[in-house]
């Protein structure tokens, strides 16, 4: 008795999630690979395999290989009395916006399949909301700095050397900068043996820098932690040399303030129009809103490049 019971509360929580109802809806009828719900659902990897595997280990799931591709499908007849009951009686009632956007997406990928297009075509337009193996934007990065010439560089908020590590090889010198000596520390030693690069404490507010001291400085994500965003600006200026440039990367403004506050934030980002007026004096280059983060709450990144005219 016990175990009927569990068995049917098991049952029951398999249907409980709103990510397994969409994939059993895409299943219905349909066989679909891993990469090709990814595509239809617009949703991570792991997650998808996660659900998969749950509703596989719940008897909702068949599955076969073909190759090295791995395909789902739910098949009424093979599911138990109780599962094919409960089955129907949410399928006769799923009216919803997020899964019509599925079975439209589901109907484009099932056609491009079709006509024996590749998994590529069918997110043309779309590629960098997907995951494609080795594709990251990691691995992008460390493929373009080997074509970067970056002399004298300031790192601003340097943290623990991650951005160090990466850019370091192009430029002729490297100073990271950072008030946190936990930080530092860990950033020396992932940089130990690099003898072009060092790591100072201080603070962005007042640099301990001369004028005209580097061809490039950094703001990557430090000024949602400035108490004063025109001071720390107007310093990262100070530096520059005569044509040398600053970039700059901030959270856009956002009403989140819960969230950002344990991360230590003084504010909740910039508008684009306001970090304009933070680069007044430079020559600005770019400064719009680049990446929108697929996980709530969203986050926005603005991205800006200016330039320091000469004289």
């Amino acid at each position: 008795m016990a175990s009927g019971l569990q068995n049917s509360v098991d049952l029951v929580a398999a249907f409980a999630d709103p990510t397994r109802v969409r994939l059993l809806a895409l299943l219905d009828g349909h066989e679909l690979t891993v990469a090709e719900l990814i595509v239809i659902t617009e949703l991570g990897q792991s997650r998808v395999s996660t659900h998969l595997g749950r509703l596989r280990d719940a008897g909702l799931l068949q599955d076969r290989r073909d190759g090295s591709l791995r395909y789902y499908r739910l098949q009424e007849e093979a599911l138990s009395e109780r599962a094919g009951r409960l089955w129907i009686a949410m399928r006769s009632d799923l009216h919803d916006a997020v899964l019509d956007g599925d079975r439209k997406r589901r109907a484009e990928l099932l056609a491009v399949r079709d006509e024996r297009g590749p998994w590529v075509e069918s997110i043309a337009g779309r590629m960098e909301h997907h995951y494609s193996p080795g594709r990251t934007w990691e691995a992008f990065a460390r493929g373009v700095t080997p074509l970067l010439e970056l002399g004298d560089v300031l790192d601003v908020g340097c943290g623990d050397g991650m951005v160090a590590q990466m850019l370091s090889p192009r430029a002729k010198s490297y100073v990271g900068l950072d008030q946190s000596e936990k930080l530092l520390a860990a950033a020396t030693k992932r940089l130990r043996g690099h003898k072009h690069v060092s790591f100072v404490s201080g603070d962005m507010h007042a640099l301990p820098f001369a004028d005209d001291s580097f061809d490039v400085v950094l703001l990557f994500h430090v000024l949602t932690y400035a108490e004063h965003p025109e001071k720390a600006v107007g310093e990262a200026a100070r530096v520059l040399r005569p044509n040398g440039k600053l970039a700059l990367a901030t959270l856009a403004s956002h009403p989140h303030g819960d969230i950002v506050e344990r991360y230590g934030h003084l504010n909740r980002g910039f508008d684009t129009k306001k970090v304009r007026r933070l680069l007044r004096g430079l020559a600005i280059e770019q400064c719009e809103i680049t990446s929108r983060e697929r996980r709530k709450p969203h986050f926005q990144v603005i991205t800006a490049s200016a330039r320091r005219v000469e004289g």
